[in-house]
């Protein structure tokens, strides 16, 4: 008979089939991402240069949270079950974004040409900044994992840099969050809310920080391991993320 004490193991699921699930569903929202630009034909210069801008947006969010991912499961164990889930909740706001942001680009089109109210418009511009307000946090909760001391998952010279990370994230985990706030709705610049206009600040904010941190490579003459967590050729990453 099996004692009260005993408790069931705690799940741990192998990199290899998170790092394929991961891998499809980063492709698919990429792709998903291109083929919106085909749905619609358009009609102007204007239109082109319209469509290609919004699709460099969405493209460059999903690189931007692709590196991050990318870099943090490198070294980061998964180890318990909130890991896990946060790491599956993770991939599901991923694999939303290009929806939400062709609904944002759909609805702001129908605006325009006056066939739709706002009111669409203001719900679907909120679900965004709420998926994208979850993707930083989430990155942010992983990163400040590897700030664990007690943990050891990466130097203790690096800690201060993946402290700045996370703080970064939560930052931009906050912009994105405020702008829920009816006032970034009903302010405008240019006729546009200004809620759109905000979102650019944790993209450029990210960045200028990898822009930043590759000028004190430079300076310091530091062995690209020792650079900062979120960057392309950061040699902490593993093709099988073990």
């Amino acid at each position: 008979m099996v004692g009260s004490n005993w408790k069931m193991p705690r799940a741990r699921v192998p990199k290899a089939p998170i790092k394929s699930l991961s891998d499809l569903i980063f492709g698919l929202a990429l792709s998903i991402g291109t083929i919106s630009l085909i749905v619609g034909v358009p009609r102007t210069a204007l239109d082109v240069a319209t469509d290609i801008a919004q699709f460099g947006f969405s493209f460059l969010i999903l690189i931007f949270v692709w590196l991050s991912y990318t870099s943090i499961m490198s070294v980061l164990p998964l180890e318990d079950e909130t890991t896990i889930i946060l790491n599956l909740l993770l991939l599901f706001l991923v694999s939303i974004e290009p929806y939400l942001f062709w609904l944002n680009a759909t609805y702001a089109s129908y605006v325009l040409k006056g066939a739709i109210g706002a009111g669409l418009l203001n719900i679907a511009s909120i679900f965004y900044a709420i998926d994208m307000a979850g993707l930083m946090i989430i990155l942010a909760l992983f990163t400040h994992q590897l700030t664990s001391e007690e943990k050891r998952l990466v130097p203790r010279e690096l800690l201060r840099k993946y402290k700045f990370v996370r703080n970064t994230l939560l930052v931009s985990a906050g912009i994105f969050a405020i702008t829920i706030l009816p006032i970034f709705w009903s302010v405008l610049i240019i006729g546009t809310p200004i809620r759109f206009y905000v979102w650019f600040l944790p993209l450029s904010v990210s960045w200028l920080r990898r822009v930043n941190m590759h000028i004190l490579m430079t300076v310091n003459d530091r062995p690209a391991k020792e650079l900062a967590l979120f960057t392309p050729d950061h040699r902490a990453i593993r093709a099988d993320y073990s």
